[in-house]
């Protein structure tokens, strides 16, 4: 959420701390507000060492400084409220309560300028309040408009409950998008499938709500005669802030519960291709990490990948946390799913592909993390058979970037895995590997 919102909302917070502070007695302003400000810095201060311990921001990607200003500025005005409730007027207990909400909501949409977690605020309403996913259909009305061959003019998305048989991982509802070339036959057509995988903090409907992948699919299908793949919005975290990184570990059997749940339900449940040539992964940011690591461990599942501003290999702080995080000190377990030492051992590939998404924005003075992890993947797999490249557009970090990115490779990623009526065409003119 861009415009006047953010500056209107920061406006009127940093004039109800003014009006909280108010013209209150000497001793107060002496003792108190020092105090009230030493909170302020102290919540900076914690949740700063929060997202750098959780390798939540780096040096390509670092926080905007009026993030943690709204931060100080919310444990200041929780401060005023606290220690200047005695003794004030009812006016100034108001105000002093309204700077709270005011800052935090402040801190939220500079987080949100930050990540562009929710592009618009209906984005951000139908997230918080649960609301259906865009083209949303019930399953039950699904199961009559395909029985009847009634092909609708844009797709339809079912939510899904996968059984947890293979990997016991406990996840949320999952979803899936039917194009409406789906609908035209009873049994459907054995259409090509994607599994799309959201970023570090993530709900399965991200890729639908932030990333705006339905209008992006619905338009695409649209232009190929309602022909597009079958996608399935799946649930790589089990919870909103489990950072799995789509391994087996502590954390959960995130990766198991990927290709032995959620593969398999999509080609027993949709008729959708079983050739690993007829499948496809493409991710975000931890997502995309996600899907170079699916593809290069599962070339017997996947034939293609989208990397959109993923890292190297699977990241939770340093190589020595990320070990005792992700596999419980096991460093065997993390070179088993660190895709470079994969690539190594498999030798070479047959049929697989990949493509690397990187963002340049203004200003950078050289290649980002995730600019550096896609030269060195995509070097490291045309070594090892793998048809790739490294792609490059302007954005920042964050899921408009991510949108734009994937809309920018799906043509490419349809034809390659054999959707009918997409042609297939080759990498653009850039760092191919």
């Amino acid at each position: 959420m861009h415009g006047w919102l953010p500056m209107t909302v920061q406006v009127l917070a940093g004039l109800a701390v003014v009006l909280a502070v108010g013209r209150r007695a000497g001793r107060w302003r002496r003792v108190w507000l020092p105090w009230s400000a030493l909170i302020g810095a102290c919540l900076a201060a914690a949740v700063y060492a929060y997202i750098e311990s959780a390798g939540i921001a780096d040096d390509s990607n670092p926080a905007p400084v009026t993030l943690w200003l709204w931060i100080a500025l919310s444990g200041l005005a929780v401060g005023i409220l606290l220690s200047g409730w005695r003794g004030a007027r009812w006016g100034l207990r108001a105000v002093s309560m309204l700077a709270v909400p005011l800052c935090v909501l402040a801190a939220a949409l500079s987080l949100n300028l930050w990540v562009g977690y929710f592009p618009t605020a209906a984005t951000a309403w139908d997230q918080l309040t649960a609301g259906p996913v865009p083209d949303q259909t019930d399953p039950v009305a699904v199961a009559s408009m395909q029985k009847r061959h009634a092909v609708p003019i844009k797709g339809s998305v079912v939510p899904v409950d996968i059984p947890d048989t293979a990997s016991g991982f406990k996840h949320r509802q999952e979803f899936v998008y039917l194009p409406p070339a789906w609908f035209a036959a009873d049994p459907p057509p054995a259409l090509p499938a994607v599994m799309m995988i959201g970023g570090e903090f993530n709900t399965p409907a991200d890729w639908l709500r932030a990333g705006g992948a339905i209008k992006i699919l619905d338009d695409f299908a649209a232009a190929h005669g309602g022909y597009a793949p079958v996608f399935v919005f799946a649930d790589p975290g089990g919870t909103f802030n489990n950072d799995t990184e789509c391994v087996n570990g502590p954390r959960g059997n995130s990766a198991d519960h990927l290709v032995k749940d959620v593969v398999p339900y999509i080609e027993s449940h949709y008729g959708v291709s079983t050739r690993p040539a007829g499948w496809g992964v493409v991710g975000w940011s931890m997502g995309g990490t996600c899907a170079v690591d699916l593809g290069v461990m599962h070339p017997d599942l996947f034939g293609a990948f989208v990397d959109i501003a993923g890292d190297a290999a699977p990241n939770s702080g340093n190589q020595n946390e990320t070990v005792q995080r992700l596999f419980g000190g096991n460093s065997a377990a993390y070179v088993a799913f660190d895709p470079s030492a994969v690539m190594t051992a498999h030798g070479p590939y047959w049929g697989l592909t990949g493509w690397f998404a990187v963002n340049t924005a203004a200003g950078d003075r050289g290649p980002n993390d995730q600019a550096r992890a896609a030269d060195q993947l995509c070097g490291l797999g045309a070594r090892t058979g793998i048809g790739c490249a490294v792609v490059r557009q302007p954005g920042n970090h964050d899921w408009p970037f991510a949108s734009n990115a994937f809309a920018t490779a799906l043509p490419w990623l349809a034809g390659s895995i054999g959707t009918p009526g997409v042609p297939r065409i080759g990498f653009p003119p850039t760092l191919r590997g």
